[in-house]
């Protein structure tokens, strides 16, 4: 019981976690990183600093213990010559103080050195803890630096996806249906085309169908006629007919220079055709005055 309901704990908190990675914004979390790398940039300094602090204080320490071995050192040897003396001077009482105050001085330069060297040993090991503090910001630094410089580089990405997305999000809109009473910009040209080739099949049709052939038998005749009517009236008035008038216009002013003698021999060879006379309808009536 108690393992299914863990189980299914796990599986509802990693189903969570996917969904909100999947809505979560690449701006927002970028800049948590960023953040989270300065705090951490910040931790690391202080730690180095509390290193390279402890350094210092090991280093005043041992300095302050190296001149109290100095001094103990130097009262050792000033208790043993004025031993000296005192034995000299036969002063056996004092030669006795002076040589148990050189004992104790002697024992505590012993303590001093004991001292002093755990003192070099820690500050050895804080001058190390120090180095590698300083090593370790320098290199968090760059670390850091090469962050902020990928960070502008993702945004830039991150920008030019959005981008292509919305892109690729419009190309996606023009092959799909907007709604049900809104069709596709295919399917409005292939209506256009249906439309078109059907138009032009039609007309196909209409120019080889009996219909037109008759019609334009019809309208060569009607024109064949109007040609003769022509030609009946142009005789009647004595005009030339239609081959010879467009004859003349194609030969042009010498054509007409050389028909002159032509009409002058035709005058004497042979009688001219008469006149039409006038439609004694037509006359003009004479004036009564």
């Amino acid at each position: 019981m108690f393992e299914g309901l863990k189980r299914r704990f796990k599986y509802y908190n990693a189903r969570s976690q996917q969904r909100f990675e999947a809505k979560a914004d690449p701006t927002v979390q970028l800049e948590q990183a960023i953040a989270e790398a300065h705090d951490q940039h910040r931790r690391l300094k202080e730690q180095a600093a509390s290193l390279i602090a402890q350094q210092k204080q090991t280093e005043l320490q041992l300095n302050r213990k190296m001149g109290e071995l100095e001094k103990v050192s130097g009262n050792a040897r000033q208790a043993l010559m004025m031993a000296d003396e005192a034995n000299r001077a036969g002063d056996q009482a004092r030669m006795l103080e002076y040589t148990n105050a050189a004992e104790a001085f002697a024992g505590r330069l012993v303590s001093v050195e004991r001292e002093i060297d755990d003192l070099k040993a820690l500050h050895f090991q804080a001058s190390q803890a120090a180095d590698q503090a300083k090593s370790a910001v320098a290199q968090n630094a760059t670390a850091l630096q090469a962050k902020l410089v990928e960070r502008q580089k993702l945004l830039g990405q991150l920008d030019q996806a959005r981008m292509q997305e919305q892109i690729n999000q419009a190309m996606t809109s023009l092959q799909e249906t907007v709604g049900q009473d809104v069709p596709t910009f295919d399917e409005v040209r292939a209506k256009i085309e249906a439309r078109y080739a059907k138009a032009k099949g039609v007309a196909e049709l209409g120019d080889s169908a009996v219909e037109g052939r008759m019609m334009e038998i019809e309208q060569a005749s009607m024109h064949a006629e109007a040609q003769g009517r022509l030609d009946e009236i142009r005789q009647q008035l004595g005009l030339p007919a239609a081959d010879a008038a467009s004859g003349a216009l194609g030969t042009g002013a010498g054509a007409g220079a050389a028909a002159a003698p032509q009409s002058g021999e035709l005058g004497a060879g042979a009688p001219a055709e008469a006149a039409p006379q006038a439609d004694p309808t037509q006359q003009v009536p004479a004036d009564p005055t």
